[in-house]
């Protein structure tokens, strides 16, 4: 329709969401579909933060409340930022949006200038690249391949990073891969960055906890502090404390970067639902004993993605260090046939033909800048897991050359 905004033209929906919409139709319309590709936990939000939430419903907390967050709940960030990360904020500092995804997306409308470079290694969270053409931008690539475990060499970043460059956006353990960087790894990728003071760094932190065997989370700011003027660093209760649904991302930066922020909030949606803020206050707050208890469950679950998946031929699956998903090669299965003389040209068709022909879901990897690749969610039972795992498996048998 001619009066939509030429803008629209340069983006698409969301491929994630699109997967798990199209499952949900199949699963309505009477299909045994297993769906993979939610990155949803699948842990119900614990007991207390539930409490919090329903004692904040009685108590009357129900009205309007600051733009861009409680104090409470800044407060609550301010002390999760020193006590995890080693990182110092004032409240006013600090950004509170509907999201994880909101925060991502105030930042750049409050910065982008046209003509600006943002920098996003690929594989990359579907959202990044759209949010950034949105605010006027040009998603810049640089592909990091399952030979170097998809993670960004220094070399790489310094050979992206143009005079144009305004951010670089870094995500550890990665969506969609998992791959989690060291500490060692993350200096060299900032020692390349305070070289560059015009490049400013946008962390989306949401699977920090979310880290398993040896592994051991750092963020920007923290590992280089000559970097915490020029760094957004960015997180949620989302994923750690299976609180998708109550939507509270945030965010701790400069404070006239956060300012700018809040203005685009204030303009846009305001303030972030009350109920969830308080609920988010006892989610960082409160214990955090399941977290570990957790983990346990999704170590158990990803070993068990892994090696069924490894066992087909032509697929090749690393051994991710954290996040919740897998996100295994087909190179091996490129140009076979399934059953119905369909060819395999590339992950899009394998993941339409699997969704087919098994009912298993997932999203195929060109929706995430990297192909031929595919991404598992294995934040679900262990047994849909085994039965998805066991239909890829026969899937991939029944292709010929």
């Amino acid at each position: 329709m001619t009066f939509l905004s030429a803008t629209l033209s340069r983006v698409k929906p969301s491929p994630t969401i699109a997967v798990t919409t199209k499952a949900q139709e199949l699963k309505a319309a009477g299909r045994d579909v297993i769906g993979l590709g939610a990155g949803e936990p699948d842990f119900d939000t614990p007991q207390n933060i539930k409490d919090a939430a329903i004692a904040a419903i009685n108590e009357g907390k129900t009205k309007y409340t600051a733009p861009d967050g409680i104090i409470e709940l800044k407060q609550a960030i301010c002390a999760k930022l020193l006590r995890d990360n080693d990182l110092s904020y004032e409240p006013s500092q600090v950004s509170i949006a509907t999201g994880g995804k909101q925060i991502l997306y105030n930042a750049l409308m409050a910065t982008m200038n046209p003509g600006d470079e943002v920098l996003i290694p690929a594989p990359y969270w579907v959202s990044y690249p759209d949010m950034v053409l949105l605010a006027g931008g040009e998603p810049k690539f640089v592909a990091a391949t399952a030979e170097a475990n998809y993670k960004l060499s220094a070399e790489q970043l310094e050979a992206a990073i143009t005079p144009k460059t305004k951010w670089f956006i870094f995500n550890s353990p990665s969506n969609p891969t998992g791959a989690g960087y060291t500490r060692d790894e993350l200096k060299e990728l900032t020692d390349v960055l305070m070289r560059h003071p015009h490049v400013w760094v946008m962390t989306d932190d949401m699977y920090e906890h979310l880290n398993y065997d040896d592994f051991e989370f750092a963020t920007p700011a923290q590992v280089e502090p000559g970097l915490y003027d020029r760094t957004l660093t960015c997180n949620g209760v989302s994923k750690a404390y299976a609180m998708t649904g109550w939507r509270i991302g945030y965010a701790a930066g400069p404070k006239e970067l956060i300012g700018a922020m809040r203005k685009i909030q204030s303009q846009s949606t305001s303030n972030p639902c009350s109920i969830s803020q308080w609920a988010a206050v006892e989610a960082l707050n409160g214990p955090q004993d399941y977290l570990v208890e957790n983990n346990k469950m999704f170590v158990r679950r990803r070993n068990l993605v892994v090696e069924m998946l490894s066992a087909i031929d032509g697929v090749t699956c690393p051994v991710p260090e954290g996040a919740f998903y897998v996100y295994p090669s087909i190179d091996g299965l490129i140009g076979k046939k399934t059953e119905d003389g369909t060819v395999i040209e590339n992950d899009e068709v394998f993941a339409t033909k699997l969704l087919e022909e098994t009912g298993v879901a997932v999203v195929f990897g060109a929706a995430f800048g990297l192909s031929p690749n595919f991404r598992v969610s294995y934040a679900t039972s262990d047994e849909a897991l085994t039965e998805a795992c066991s239909r890829i498996q026969t899937f991939c048998a029944s292709l010929v050359s």
